[in-house]
């Protein structure tokens, strides 16, 4: 089984997240998405709804979609979210099932400042996907990149959907090309505080459930 893995806060999840989830299930021909949302992601601490919350606007959100699912292995844990902790212990319950890591190209470049970021990147292979404003170009400066630097440039020029270039760990990077849609939670989150509507950004069930908790209302540090 072959399944792609899309963590982050989700704060809150949007059609963005949503779309990106179902063109790389279909593009790359993956039995599902495993949607993660953090418990307490070490690098993040502005405007982060409750875990609980979060998960739950998920668990909303891919209703209905048998072919995205939910799991609280980071949300129940007490202390910090680490992802290399997350996929190896991932890997030691579902044994047999090849995991993908999705992530934009912003995030993967991030990467060296995560926790143990030389053992994830030996641990899994990644689909870096595209973001609005953001050329894969971009991933030249990624510590973890031996060659392909040409075809990055190429990548941008082409109209490919998908391109695969090589770490140096031996794992590879699945480039992806998707639909760009401009939704950012941050955008939301900043819309709600502003009285403006959000109305077409997320599912009207999740808008619902924000309204009904009183959800990102005041600027607040967790």
């Amino acid at each position: 089984m072959k399944v792609g893995i899309f963590g982050g806060t989700f704060n809150p999840v949007h059609y963005g997240h949503l779309r990106a989830a179902e063109e790389v299930r279909e593009k790359l021909r993956l039995d599902k998405i495993l949607f993660i949302p953090s418990g307490k992601p070490p690098l993040k601490t502005m405007e982060i709804a409750s875990a609980g919350h979060r998960y739950e606007m998920l668990r909303i959100a891919v209703k209905g979609n048998p072919f995205l699912e939910l799991s609280d292995i980071e949300c129940r844990k007490q202390g910090k979210s680490f992802t290399v902790n997350t996929l190896e212990a991932l890997k030691n319950i579902n044994l047999g099932t090849e995991f993908f890591f999705i992530l934009g190209i912003d995030a993967f470049l991030d990467i060296p400042h995560w926790w143990r970021p030389e053992q994830l990147v030996s641990m899994t292979d990644f689909i870096v996907i595209s973001r609005p404003g953001l050329s894969f170009g971009a991933m030249r400066e990624s510590p973890y990149l031996t060659s392909g630097i040409k075809l990055l440039r190429d990548v941008d020029r082409s109209g490919n959907v998908t391109n695969v270039i090589k770490l140096k760990t031996n794992r590879y990077a699945i480039l992806l090309r998707l639909t760009p849609i401009g939704i950012s939670s941050t955008e939301i989150r900043r819309c709600i505080r502003q009285g403006k509507s959000i109305k077409y950004l997320l599912p009207p069930e999740v808008h619902s459930y924000i309204i009904t908790h009183k959800l990102y209302k005041v600027k607040s540090e967790n």
